[in-house]
């Protein structure tokens, strides 16, 4: 196993979504001391760690993506109190702690730009991204916003507009500004000061802009649109080259890694939207100096078989040297797995052998919430979504609410997400999740939640697993292998992701391991593989 320096270089790390995970106070939402209460469950699945969404202070136009307080917790979450319980509670039980850092634009509330806008002389003129209007007064440039429209908005007491990647009241952070780049280096050293292991680093791509404000150009009609965003979004009919993943991004990660390293065994892991995730996240954790690890989208959009994950790893070896991957296959942002690579797929067989495959790539792993359940997209309807991504977009895009309704722990109406008599959830519980509730799953020994447990309990048994070397196998286009190697141990893994039983030949002899879970017969030089299952052999030496 790893030193506890090393600790996140294949580690598995659990996402937890605060508004959804578990009500202690009964308001419909959930809380630092949910979490706290949960602890001990989330210890028992065998990750290493968590990683906490945004839970400071803020006025939620985005769900705490838009923060007011760098420094504090949002009274809907608790307090600063809870949030060291939690951090003492997750320490105790051997987990480590990642917490969201959302430092490329701000909420329209903070006090850095309600000075910022007053007028352009004062000592936050310059800390935002402000420009004057083309003469026939339109935005500065074409820039787009994730969220729909322009993305720039006019300011009438300056006169000129104001950048946001995101909504309007997210105005974006001008990181050509050194004070800015340094105020928020001080916010991150707040949280390191009270012992959190690391931070999960959101849009770490778009910190800085082209001064020149040069427009982007589009995508070419005959090319692929490689963005996160859905195709009904016109920012995906943009080459995103000027407004983000600037090359003097390089430079702030090397000034955000030397603080890091003042904090031995502390990690980042940032979150990658570009045109070309994998050669971006192959420059950011290059090299021992920037991040630690990266993720793109690669593996959260709809391309599921077995041939496209191939390609994936495939690319991402070819441009990688030794930068450091971190895989998922669900978040926050995007449908969750069971449904958007599984919907045609057997529900409770699926997403065993799915994990089976993200638990064994090289690299470390972003596990979401109820994810170790095999949770379904929840359906939520127009009249209750609170996403105003998908209120803009609606009903081409529903916008993020399905996965981020509550988490069931029992299969009683709410979900046993909030104490009796609490107030409605935020989101509604969704009824098909209520079978695969926690307190369902718990002693069934064919319960996607225990072939979770299984499967990470063997691969932290198998050092080839949690670090070692990755080599692609052909299989054929029907089934996706490769070989781990550590040291001796040489382990080739095969995945079934589809509902055929599949045949290949071994590239060599070897011995079928168990403990996972999985049922596979080796047949002389051959492997069969019924639907839906994985095969590990320790490979002859």
């Amino acid at each position: 196993m790893h030193d506890s320096l090393t600790w996140w270089r294949g580690g598995v790390i659990y996402q937890i979504y605060p508004r959804s995970f578990m009500d202690a106070n009964g308001d419909g939402i959930g809380d630092l001391a949910g979490i706290t209460e949960k602890l001990d469950y989330v210890a028992s699945l065998g990750v290493d760690g968590i990683w906490l969404s945004p839970f400071f202070t803020s006025p939620m136009a985005d769900f705490g993506y838009d923060v007011s307080d760098y420094r504090d917790v949002d009274p809907m979450f608790g307090t600063l109190e809870d949030f060291k319980a939690l951090l003492a509670r997750a320490h105790t039980l051997g987990l480590k702690v990642i917490i969201d850092q959302v430092i490329s634009h701000t909420a329209e509330a903070h006090p850095w730009f309600q000075a910022s806008r007053a007028d352009r002389s004062n000592d936050k003129a310059d800390w935002y991204v402000w420009a004057d209007p083309k003469p026939d007064g339109t935005p500065p440039n074409n820039w787009l916003s994730v969220f729909g429209g322009p993305a720039w908005t006019f300011d009438a007491r300056r006169r000129q507009y104001y950048l946001h990647n995101f909504l309007a009241s997210q105005p974006d952070l001008n990181f050509h500004h050194p004070e800015v780049r340094q105020a928020q280096l001080d916010n991150l050293r707040f949280w390191l000061e009270l012992g959190v292991d690391g931070f999960r680093l959101d849009t770490v791509n778009f910190y800085f802009h082209d001064p020149a404000l040069t427009d982007n150009p589009p995508v070419p009609a005959d090319a692929t649109r490689t963005l996160g965003a859905p195709d009904a979004n016109p920012y995906a009919w943009q080459r995103h080259v000027h407004d983000i993943s600037r090359p003097e991004n390089l430079d702030f990660l090397r000034e955000l890694r030397a603080l890091m390293d003042e904090y031995p065994g502390t990690t980042t892991v940032g979150e990658i939207g570009d045109d070309k995730p994998l050669e971006r996240m192959a420059e950011y954790t290059a090299g021992g100096d920037k991040l630690h690890m990266a993720y793109g989208f690669d593996l959260l959009n709809a391309p599921h078989s077995p041939a496209y994950v191939r390609e994936v790893i495939e690319r991402f070896q070819r441009l990688a040297g030794d930068a450091w991957p971190c895989w998922a296959l669900s978040n926050h942002d995007v449908v969750r797995s069971a449904t958007r690579w599984g919907a045609a797929e057997d529900p409770l067989a699926y997403p065993k052998v799915a994990l089976a495959m993200l638990f064994s790539l090289r690299g470390s792993v972003c596990l979401y919430q109820g994810e170790e359940l095999g949770l379904p997209e929840a359906e939520v309807p127009y009249e209750r979504i609170q996403d105003p991504y998908g209120k803009v977009l609606w009903p081409e895009f529903k916008g993020r609410d399905g996965c981020r309704t509550p988490m069931p722990w029992t299969d009683a109406r709410d979900g046993g997400f909030s104490p009796a008599g609490g107030a409605e959830p935020w989101l509604p519980v969704e009824p098909r999740q209520l079978p695969l509730a926690v307190a369902r799953q718990q002693d069934d020994g064919a319960s996607v939640l225990n072939a979770t447990r299984r499967l990470l309990a063997f691969r932290h048994a198998h050092p080839a697993l949690v670090d070692g070397d990755l080599e692609l196998v052909d299989v054929g286009t029907e089934l996706l292998g490769f070989v781990r190697e550590k040291g001796e141990e040489k382990l080739l893994c095969v995945f079934n992701l589809g509902g055929e039983t599949r045949r290949t030949a071994l590239p060599q002899g070897g011995t079928a391991l168990d403990g996972h879970g999985f049922t596979a017969a080796l047949d002389g030089d051959g492997l069969t593989l019924p639907p839906y299952q994985a095969a590990f052999i320790q490979l002859d030496r």
